[in-house]
């Protein structure tokens, strides 16, 4: 994912690869054949619609919660996932790598894999993802030679970690009977490029096994290098787009970045939307929930449609589908928080919201019909209104025909109403349809609907099922448009209207069904030469009902519940895992006689419809517990005289060279990642005035100065911009006066300063110059006094939550953030407390009936100062609040949170406050029955 598109715009190759794909070096049976040709990606020559969007495991702590959020992706109708492994999070140190607990990778793999999800793996080594140095580890700052090159020595790092995840991800292809279908070399390769790089990822992926098409997610069009031709070039490049930008606030935003329709790039392959926007980074700090209105339905509508018929796109990769929690010190320093919502259709509590019913309604249809696969440009209808824009698309095989309909303009908000002159399969015809301000339309003509013939609809389908010897199809449009559907007969069908204001007429050969979208109508057609049918007609909101499950005995319908997870046909029963947040209705469309929900059977009774029709229960109400008893202790300056590192280097990798030696850069002491503290000891001479400091600490760090135990103030830490050049000979500048009478001639004196590191920058541009921009002291000065520094960071974690989740206060190393709180007295919290690091700790118990699952969050309240907070949880680094910024709920996951939990609070201030901790409670963010356990 990127967010400079804008600024690469500006900057301002060969015959294309064979489609075959080259065979593994590694003698194994093939389980599947994955081929493609210009319209779609093949499994053992069947096509392939690749529906899938992104989720980033490594931003959900919790690997039961993996398959929670999986499971609702392809409840949803994706048929793939996204994924990017990370670098940076697997790999403390060089040559260490980690794929056990939460870095379970192939855990991962297996899960996809059981639940049918096709997988674009997506290992870098660069990812960007707004996470700290874009995937790479912070250890490849030290390294010499430029990243994302050819250059030697990132040549040799890469290469280990792809010869740690290439053997992975080579088990789990398609071909080896696994999931991955494609693999994605490098990530928005756009500047400052290497073709022999991208050539040599290639040939790494290929000589370790992969043997699936090789993809590219080319970033922002224009002059840049797509990888489709010359030295680099891949098999299927794709792009990625963001036309709404990241303008969270202004909902009146629309298109700022583009059309949106993705390009093809070669003629011989599939078009890839390679990762198109499904989400925003709060860039301008208004919360999520205005990110997700920036991103909103009306949009999905719009772009995505555009989109699907614009281009013929039969590949997908929306990003985010579930953006998850930047828990510890995953974050990229410039553009997020801890929360990485990013106003997803599925939130960071894991809730599903209107944007996931659109996926839903959007990825039904585009997974049920087939004949969407393969298709061509071709004539599109004549509006009688030259204000409504029609574009159409026609499979050469079926001839179905597939016909965009929205406003000309996009951004226009009024409703339209016009006719179609439409030269369809079965014959020519006049239709009537509706466009509201910031809609569109996919209308289908000339299609095998199961056993039907559907001429025409200015419905549009969501899905379609046969069960029982019958067709089941339900189609929809917004709330009060009119409708019309025609079908075809080989004489007059019988037509009874079980709900709903539905007209029906028939010329001899074609049904006219005429009708207004309100609620859900249904129709019994049967007779005239083809089998039966049940046609559903409902609105947006009612399509959003409908859950289509695919089970060995053919796809069905159920309607009613929160989430369907799985279903099953055995015998005469529908077996269902599904949700609920509230009691209520379920219904069924399906060759079955009972129905069981969560291991219990539910009593039924038939409708007229020919469903089965229950009821279900919802959750039981659960009260969480108030954070009381707090316990308090005091961090001092610098304290302790043990896992101190001799700060003496005089050479960098960093192109960056400090103001002043020593090098006190934290990372080329082995301390990468979050609060450093620096101990300088001297000489006074008296004559000492003031204390001189800079540090480079990302967009929002800070550090805090004491001289003798005396707290002399703090100041913000470099953020050099991205962009600027030169770079900043005098970055986080702090000037700090020495106290009369602090300092005696000869007299031995030290200064402690903590640093609090924001994460690495990325490597967007592949540039050194932002990639190993330095984090720590910059430079330090006590007039011409000689210090000598030491510098004390994270002590190595060798548990399940590794480096990234703790960094170098004292309390951290102790285990102050631990269940037990390591050792030492723990006392009440006093009246008042001084500026730096306090630590407050509780604990509390979670108690969830069984077959429930709670989403719970911490809430910071108000309290006024100066201070960030670092939250604890059961030893869990889960997130910092920054006293003021926009985020005050902080998730907490099932895994990560249990039903006896210690809480510890490390506040760091930059004044002198209340003793007490900072107001938080705990809070329940969504609440459903499960139907029980897998």
């Amino acid at each position: 994912m990127r967010i400079f598109a804008a600024f690469l715009m500006l900057l301002g190759l060969v015959v294309a690869p064979a489609p075959s794909v080259s065979a593994s070096p590694v003698v194994q049976a093939r389980e599947h054949q994955v081929g493609y040709d210009k319209y779609s990606l093949t499994v053992d020559g069947r096509r392939i619609m690749l529906w899938s969007g992104e989720f980033h495991y490594f931003r959900l702590p919790s690997p039961e919660l993996w398959r929670d959020v999986l499971e609702k992706i392809r409840a949803a109708g994706f048929t793939g996932v996204s994924l990017y492994f990370h670098w940076g999070y697997h790999s403390p140190a060089p040559g260490v790598y980690d794929f056990s607990g939460v870095r379970d990778v192939e855990r991962l793999l297996k899960m996809t894999e059981e639940l049918g999800l096709y997988v674009i793996a997506r290992p870098g080594p660069y990812i960007n993802a707004e996470t700290t140095g874009g995937g790479f580890p912070a250890w490849l700052k030290t390294v010499d030679g430029r990243a994302r090159s050819s250059d030697p020595g990132y040549t040799a790092a890469y290469r280990e970690w792809l010869s740690r995840i290439n053997p992975i991800l080579v088990r789990h292809q398609v071909t080896r009977g696994g999931s991955v279908i494609a693999y994605n070399v490098e990530n928005e390769y756009g500047a400052n490029v290497d073709p022999l790089y991208m050539e040599q990822l290639q040939e790494k992926a290929r000589a370790d096994g992969i043997d699936v098409p090789i993809v590219h997610n080319n970033c922002c069009n224009g002059d840049l290098p797509n990888w489709s031709s010359g030295q680099g070039a891949v098999q299927i490049p794709g792009v990625d787009d963001y036309p709404q930008a990241f303008n969270c606030p202004d909902p009146d935003t629309w298109g700022t970045w583009g059309e949106g329709v993705t390009r093809r790039l070669r003629d011989d392959a599939p078009v890839y939307a390679a990762e198109y926007q499904a989400g925003a980074i709060d860039l301008n700090n208004a919360g999520y929930e205005k990110c997700r209105e920036l991103t909103g339905p009306d949009y999905m509508k719009v772009y995505y449609k555009s989109n699907a018929v614009g281009s013929g796109a039969t590949m997908f990769g929306y990003y985010m589908l579930y953006g998850g929690t930047s828990w510890g010190w995953l974050p990229q320093p410039n553009d997020v928080y801890t929360s990485y919502d990013y106003g997803a259709a599925i939130t960071e509590s894991r809730a599903l919201t209107t944007k996931y019913d659109e996926f839903k309604r959007q990825g039904y249809f585009m997974t049920t019909v087939a004949p969407l696969t393969k298709t061509d440009p071709a004539a599109a209808p004549r509006s009688g209104d030259p204000a409504v824009f029609t574009q159409a698309r026609s499979n050469p095989d079926t001839r179905t025909q597939f016909v965009l309909v929205r406003h000309a303009d996009r951004r226009a908000s009024t409703e339209l109403s016009t006719t179609l002159d439409w030269s369809t399969p079965d014959g020519d015809y006049s239709v009537p349809v509706r466009v509201d301000g910031r809609d569109a339309k996919i209308l289908v003509a000339g299609y095998d609907l199961g056993g039907q013939r559907l001429v025409w609809s200015n419905s549009e389908i969501l899905t379609h099922v046969t069960a029982d010897g019958r067709d089941v199809a339900m189609l929809y449009g917004r709330q009060g448009e009119q409708g019309s559907t025609v079908l075809r007969y080989a004489s007059a069908p019988s037509v009874r209207v079980l709900d709903g204001d539905v007209r029906s007429s028939f010329d001899g050969k074609d049904l006219r069904l005429d009708y207004t979208h309100s609620g859900l109508a249904r129709v019994l057609i049967s007779g005239g030469g083809r089998p039966p049918m049940l046609l559903l007609l409902g609105t947006d909101e009612t399509a959003a009902q409908f859950w289509r499950m695919d089970t060995e005995a053919g796809p069905v319908l159920v309607r009613g519940t929160s989430v369907v997870r799985e279903a099953k046909l055995a015998g005469d029963k529908l077996v269902l895992r599904a949700d609920t947040d509230a009691p209520g209705d379920v219904e069924v469309f399906a060759p079955a006689r009972r129905l069981v929900v969560g291991g219990r059977q539910v009593e039924t009774r038939r409708t007229p419809s020919g469903s089965l029709l229950g009821a279900l229960p919802g959750p039981r109400a659960v009260t969480l517990p108030e954070l009381s008893d707090w316990r308090y202790r005091a961090e001092p300056p610098a304290s302790g005289d043990t896992g101190w590192t001799v700060a003496d280097k005089t050479t960098t990798a960093s192109p960056i060279k400090p103001k002043t030696f020593p090098v006190l850069y934290s990372d080329e002491y082995g301390y990468h990642h979050g609060n450093v503290w620096y101990r300088g000891d001297f000489t006074a001479d008296g004559s000492e005035k003031t204390v001189s400091l800079n540090a480079i600490t990302g967009r929002g760090g800070s550090y805090l100065v004491w001289l003798n135990g005396r707290y002399l103030g703090s100041a913000l830490g470099g953020t050099q911009a991205d962009s600027e050049a030169p770079v900043n000979p005098d970055p986080g500048r702090g000037d700090f006066a020495v106290p009369e009478g602090l300092l005696a001639k000869g007299k031995p004196a030290r200064l402690s300063v903590l640093v609090t590191n924001m994460g690495h920058n990325d490597d967007w541009t592949a540039d050194d110059t932002r990639f190993k921009q330095p984090r720590g002291l910059f430079g330090a000065a006590v007039g011409d006094t000689k210090i000598s520094w030491k510098i004390r960071g994270a002590r190595a974690d060798g548990g399940e939550r590794g480096p990234l989740n703790t960094g170098g206060l004292y309390g951290e190393r102790e285990g102050w953030h631990l269940p037990g709180g390591g050792h030492g007295r723990w006392e009440r919290p006093p009246a008042t407390s001084e500026p730096g690091v306090s630590w407050y700790r509780t604990s509390f118990r979670v108690d969830v009936p069984k077959n429930q699952d709670v989403s719970v969050a911490l809430r910071f309240g108000e309290r006024a100062g100066k201070y960030r907070v670092f939250v604890f949880v059961n030893g869990w680094n889960m997130g910092q609040y920054v006293n003021g910024g926009p985020q005050r709920d902080f998730v907490l996951p099932t895994g990560v949170l249990k039903k006896a939990n210690s809480l510890s609070l490390a506040v760091v201030s930059t004044e002198g406050g209340a003793g007490a901790p900072v107001p938080v409670s705990l809070v329940q963010l969504g609440n459903h029955w499960t139907g029980g356990a897998r």
